[in-house]
């Protein structure tokens, strides 16, 4: 799929009604009020007019006429007249078409023709153009013009009446759908029968008296659609298109586009008037479309497709096969060369441009910044670098980290054309095919020798030995930061959660779509984590392979950027995985994923049943050797590099078996007859469950206020922690440099009692053992009152991490896996939020937190280290933020290590900017 890559510097996200523009400031309304004398420029008079007036294909134009390429000569109506056309009500601002009038007599007299003229008539296209591209969105309209006395008239001038007829049944059928509101099937049924009765394959197998006949056919459409009669006057023509064009602007596909792209609704289009160049002259005559490299690899090698005897619309529209531009005439080809080479240097970017050759004769009628695959953006940047034509700065600022994803993990073919069975959230980027599973020790099973997609209604941490051997999840519930969508991501793993248009059978046999598809347990199904689309069978993929080209480019972003990039890793695989994409260190290493394993949860579960501290003990300690493992793992396999670790911060009833779980358990026990001993050991476990079940988990007797309460947990897991850090340094290893986390603080007593706990447990390893690590004692900041107390908390903590997640979820009140699927793309359609605050931080509520907490730290620590581990560190926007905000590193999930490493070093150029330009 090819990326769009040019939409960074305009994304507002904001949806803008333009009737509201008649109720904004009065000094708008003064802006709308200046002469019109700069809103209508001949291509050569515009020139040092940026593209946000002239907008993308006006400004190309206006550049290319400058370097003196045969563009065919025109003026721009800006996109001012577009806001005032829409400030107005949508009327046309007085004295526009005066102007226009004006501007075509300077045409004319250019080119020696006469628009309306009898005998050599000026045509022209008309054509929008906003300042970024939104390729087939808006409306054009071709060889306008012509009427029936200059098409007859045109016929025997060129004596070439297929030409001319063709030319003008085009232009029927273009104004009278977009500027009339005629239906377009109409016109495609009249030309597919019309080619039936004469047996011609294609348009231009017609004859000249079946091109005439079509165009009366195509008025009569009109008629009887629009009860209208087709214009014959060329200057009606003319104003009925300008109209249609700046119309187009808000049309439904525009402004899906606009909101795909988060382009800004207030940009408005131009309207290119164009001297018509005729592609469809003859064989000697043909429109194509020029690549300066190629969009799909990057290769600096000319790259497009010409289609002979047509217009550019026949390119587009694929009408026709057309061939390779190493096809056409060598004469031509030299020329295109030519100005691929002119293009590039001039614009200093890969261009995309539009040709048509008349009779021999080679005309450029746009260019624009290519869209290109992310592969090819990177080698792009990278060799423009090497070239001298860019910076090598200028080759950062060039690739959207968002882009890097794709080529970070296994995705689908991007040439399939699978049609997916259902849609849901895509929250762990890549694809992934196998057999359907519903059963989690069936899916560890069947993982090891077979590839698996482990389907649930939802995980829970119970699942992880079937997550561990799947290829992909797939949920029908649970929000982007559920346990799914968590865990999967820290794997690396594929993931699409969420799924409400599955339906999971009761005896978990198969599953159902909404369209009534049934997939049965065992059938191969297809998941895209990437885009949360979901297919049977087995579709296409390809491999990820990171390139030189992106090493190179992530090497010179990292030269440039200021934030630290750690990764989040629970494992030693993980965090492997993690240095080899360039991660600092990790900062944040979740603990009770370990507690999770299938030979260690039953051994959680006895310390939880355990009726005495003694016994609790007993327990914990049990777990030790493991936990003593596993910080040797990570520790050994990050080297010196730092090692957040955070203790353990889910309640105790996450690691028993849900409540429902066990009632029908008891039940099924009682009808088989187990023994007393058996039922009394599960509603003990029952019982144990409801004293630890609470209305909210999320915000209640977990992190710190578990360990307050239990303060043996956190004392075991400190001594694992320096333990490991001893044992390997003493076995020769590189020391790690330790961070031990406490998380969910909220007040200073709660974190200067558990430092306490976590320093005795310090010193009583360091006493046995003859030997000590230096480490740190911090916190997470995911409280809306740990932030606001941020200066007291900081008399005690060594660093700070902030949890945005939750931090976005108490301060807005908001539980993320219910709102995400509820009522926020609501709130977004409605323009209450401009996007997710679990996308992309919010910077007016949960930023001003952060700024607080950063500047009330510092006060009391200066130097104090503070950093960021919740999801928004590895996304661009919200890691522009936290660059501004002061932060020393943001840490996030190992795939996204390269993104943040990019989108670093764009904050870092961005925030230079602004304070050379303050």
């Amino acid at each position: 799929m090819l990326v769009p890559h040019e939409y960074a510097p305009v994304r507002s996200g904001h949806k803008i009604d333009f009737k509201a523009f008649t109720n904004i400031s009065r000094r708008f309304r003064a802006e709308l009020k200046t002469s019109l004398t700069e809103s209508v420029m001949l291509f050569q008079e515009a020139l040092g007019r940026d593209k946000f007036l002239l907008g993308g294909k006006g400004y190309g134009l206006v550049e290319m006429t400058s370097l003196g390429l045969p563009v065919p000569p025109g003026f721009v109506i800006t996109t001012d007249v577009c806001k005032q056309y829409y400030g107005n009500g949508g009327s046309i601002p007085d004295g526009l078409f005066d102007q226009v009038r004006m501007k075509i007599a300077e045409v004319e007299a250019k080119t020696g023709k006469k628009f309306g003229g009898k005998e050599s008539p000026l045509l022209f296209s008309v054509r929008s153009g906003a300042p970024f591209s939104m390729p087939g969105m808006m409306d054009t309209i071709l060889n306008l013009g012509l009427n029936d006395e200059t098409t007859e008239r045109l016929a025997g001038m060129t004596r070439n009446e297929e030409f001319a007829y063709d030319s003008y049944r085009r232009l029927i059928q273009m104004f009278g759908k977009v500027a009339m509101g005629a239906d377009a099937e109409s016109f495609e049924r009249i030309l597919a029968h019309r080619k039936e009765r004469a047996g011609a394959k294609m348009d231009i197998d017609l004859s000249p008296e079946d091109l005439k006949g079509v165009a009366t056919e195509f008025k009569q459409v009109i008629k009887a659609e629009t009860g209208k009669e087709f214009p014959q006057d060329p200057f009606v023509q003319l104003e009925m298109a300008v109209e249609a064009v700046l119309k187009s602007w808000n049309n439904e596909r525009a402004k899906e586009y606009r909101k795909f792209y988060r382009i800004s609704e207030a940009l408005g289009t131009a309207v290119n008037i164009q001297t018509m160049v005729f592609g469809n002259f003859g064989q000697t005559s043909g429109s194509g479309v020029g690549f300066t490299r190629n969009p799909s690899t990057g290769e600096k090698k000319l790259f497009g497709e010409y289609l002979a005897n047509c217009q550019g619309e026949d390119v587009v529209a694929g009408v026709r096969t057309p061939v390779g531009v190493d096809r056409i005439d060598s004469k031509i080809r030299a020329q295109l060369d030519e100005v691929a080479k002119k293009l590039e240097a001039h614009f200093k970017d890969m261009q995309d441009f539009e040709f048509t050759v008349e009779d021999g004769r080679l005309y450029i009628l746009q260019t624009r910044n290519g869209k290109r695959t992310a592969q090819a953006a990177v080698r792009i940047a990278v060799e423009m670098s090497e070239e001298g034509l860019i910076s090598s700065q200028e080759s950062v600022a060039r690739v959207e980290p968002e882009m890097l994803e794709s080529l970070l993990h296994r995705r689908l073919d991007p040439t399939a054309t699978d049609r997916p069975l259902a849609k849901g959230l895509d929250a762990s980027p890549g694809a992934a095919s196998g057999e359907v599973v519903f059963d989690t020790q069936e899916a560890a099973i069947a993982g090891m020798g077979r590839k698996v997609i482990l389907v649930r209604t939802e995980t829970t941490p119970e699942d992880i030995k079937g997550m561990i051997a799947s290829q992909g999840i797939l949920t029908m519930r649970g929000g982007m930061t559920s346990h799914a969508a968590v865990v999967a991501r820290g794997m690396g793993k594929p993931a699409v959660v969420g799924c409400s248009e599955i339906e999971i059978s009761p005896d978990r046999a198969f599953f159902t779509t909404k369209k009534g598809e049934k997939v049965q347990k065992g059938e191969t199904i297809t998941i895209d984590g990437t885009t949360g689309s979901i297919y049977r069978g087995q579709v296409r993929m390809v491999e990820p392979e990171p390139t030189p080209e992106l090493m190179k480019l992530l090497k010179t972003a990292d030269g440039i950027r200021r934030l630290g990039v750690w990764a989040n890793a629970d494992t030693p695989e993980a965090a492997r995985q993690a240095r080899e994409f360039g991660a600092e260190g990790i900062g944040l290493c979740r603990t009770e994923r370990m507690f999770n394993a299938p030979n260690r949860l039953p051994i959680v579960r006895d310390m939880i049943m355990s009726k005495d501290e003694k016994v609790r003990k007993e327990n914990l300690y049990r777990l030790f050797p493991f936990q003593l493992s596993d910080f040797k793992g990570i520790f050994s396999a990050m080297g010196g590099n730092p090692v957040v670790v955070r203790l353990l911060d889910l309640p105790l009833h996450e690691f028993l078996p849900p409540i429902e779980d066990l009632i029908l358990e008891v039940q099924s026990q009682k009808e088989k007859g187990a023994s007393s001993e058996e039922v009394e050991k599960t509603e003990a476990v029952l019982l144990r469950v409801r004293q630890l079940a609470e209305h909210n988990p999320m915000i209640g007797h977990r992190g710190c206020r578990l360990a307050v309460t239990y303060p043996e947990i956190y004392e075991m897991q400190t001594k694992a922690i320096l333990k490991a850090a001893i044992e390997l340094s003493k076995e020769g290893m590189e020391r790690a440099e330790v961070k031990i986390m406490i998380p969910l603080v909220a007040l200073a007593g709660e974190f200067r009692f558990l430092r306490g706990v976590v320093d005795a447990a310090a010193e009583s390893t360091f006493r046995e053992l003859g030997d000590r690590v230096p480490y740190q004692v911090g916190t997470m900041i995911e409280t809306p009152r740990a932030a606001l107390t941020a200066s007291e908390i900081a008399e005690y903590s060594d660093f700070f991490s902030f949890g945005t997640n939750d931090l976005t979820q108490t301060t807005f009140g908001f539980s993320r896996d219910d709102v995400e699927a509820k009522f926020i793309p609501k709130y977004i359609e409605m323009g209450i939020l401009a996007q997710s605050p679990f996308d992309s931080v919010d910077v007016g509520g949960v930023g001003k937190l952060v700024r607080s907490a950063v500047e009330n730290g510092r006060r009391t620590k200066p130097h104090l280290e503070i950093g960021i581990c919740g999801e928004h560190g590895g996304d661009p926007k919200s890691i522009a933020f936290f660059n501004d905000a002061g932060l020393n590193y943001v840490s996030c999930s190992a795939f996204r290590v390269p993104i943040a490493r990019l989108a670093a070093a764009q904050a870092a150029m961005t925030t230079k900017t602004a304070a050379v330009t303050a």
